[in-house]
């Protein structure tokens, strides 16, 4: 089959399986061509019952948030109540003072070239420097697994921290403080949190059905235990599906289905959520170092993604702890593919700190080039960490 000439379910349902056989317990997706779609799972949701994964299943779906955010911040900028390349100090003096504020823009938070440091190795004190050290300890997963964080804690831990590099600079530093201040950005100019109007501006104006933030510990409906392996550390991987996200906020603390996020998608990238003008500022995109090391090319809350002989695709990555999902959609809108995975940080460390190729990556990247190309020669865009 040619790339993205239709959907082989029988090739897709076979990487699928592929992926599972590999050592994730439980993966779906939904694959979407010219106005066919395909839907499938592989594994268990529930390694202690057997209970099947199914791929209808609500996932927790990490920083794919952020281009929900994004947007948020972008409907605010057509009403003329934020300007892209205003200081955030004059919107949020109370969090971000001084020269910090007055330098840094919120094009800069949006695309990560504030030069603000991510505040989770702090708020995770065991996690500090990973996975570079080799003391690496769960202990700080488990220890705020109910604790209710504050979005002015979390961003106070991110500005006190050693700077990642120096406001607009012409590579980005992928960070979450960012985005949490994009919340409190919105909830400041919208007289609302920012959840809420998300939800009513951005969710349910793009048809969504199944996809909201968690107002307890406890994902609602029907969904997958999510597994935990950090690098080896936590072996066998343990499940992290009750958590309160309060940790990550409007960063990184959706929940959705991959049935939603092909529909959130599509609808953004056609203009349904923002004009035309505010989607060519999200698509204008630079190098960012993302939180793997890896450089990928950023936006505005989206992520491009370019994959030789099958084209150029939009969306975003996430992951959590135990989730993980990746979704991208064309640029001509016509393929669209939203996987999860119930198991996350799969690999073990080398002697340099570095993760080690895992089967899980090769036979995702597989999937992921079946399900956007139509085929399976070719290494599609790396799996979320």
């Amino acid at each position: 089959m040619s790339p993205a000439t239709g959907l082989d379910h029988a090739e897709l349902q076979s990487a699928l399986d592929g992926v599972h056989r590999a050592g994730v317990p439980g993966v779906y997706a939904e694959v979407r061509e010219a106005g066919r779609t395909w839907r499938g799972a592989s594994g268990v949701a529930d390694v202690e019952t057997g209970r099947p994964v199914r791929a209808d299943m609500r996932h927790r779906v990490g920083s794919i948030t952020k281009t929900f955010t994004a947007a948020a911040v972008m409907q605010q900028v057509e009403r003329g109540r934020i300007r892209l390349d205003a200081p955030i100090g004059g919107y949020l003096p109370h969090l971000v003072p001084g020269e910090r504020g007055r330098r840094i823009t919120v094009r800069m938070l949006l695309n990560h070239t504030s030069g603000l440091p991510d505040y989770i190795p702090y708020a995770f004190p065991s996690l500090q420097g990973f996975p570079s050290l080799p003391d690496m300890s769960p202990k700080s997963l488990d220890d705020n697994r109910f604790r209710e964080f504050r979005p002015a804690e979390l961003i106070e831990l991110g500005l006190a921290a050693p700077p990642a590099g120096e406001p607009g600079g012409p590579t980005g530093v992928y960070s979450n403080t960012n985005y949490l201040l994009l919340g409190q950005l919105l909830e400041r100019v919208t007289g609302t949190t920012a959840e809420k109007y998300i939800t009513q501006n951005v969710i349910e104006r793009a048809g969504l059905r199944h996809t909201g933030f968690p107002t307890g510990t406890r994902v609602k409906g029907p969904h997958s235990r999510m597994y935990e392996g950090f690098y080896g550390v936590v072996d066998p991987p343990r499940d992290y599906s009750v958590y309160n996200m309060s940790w990550t906020g409007t960063g990184a603390a959706l929940v959705s289905t991959m049935e939603d996020l092909n529909r959130f998608y599509a609808r953004l990238l056609d203009g349904g959520i923002v004009n035309r003008s505010s989607l060519a500022q999200m698509r204008r995109t630079i190098p960012v170092r993302a939180l793997d090391g890896s450089t990928i090319e950023y936006g505005l809350g989206l992520h491009r993604v370019d994959i030789p002989g099958c084209g150029t695709f939009w969306g975003h990555d996430g992951t959590v702890w135990g989730a993980g999902t990746m979704s991208l959609t064309r640029a001509d809108g016509r393929r669209q593919m939203s996987v999860a995975v119930n198991l996350q940080r799969w690999h073990t460390l080398d002697s340099s700190g570095k993760p080690r190729r895992h089967p899980v990556d090769d036979a995702l990247s597989t999937l992921y080039r079946r399900a956007m190309c139509g085929d399976g020669d070719t290494p599609g865009p790396p799996s979320p960490r």
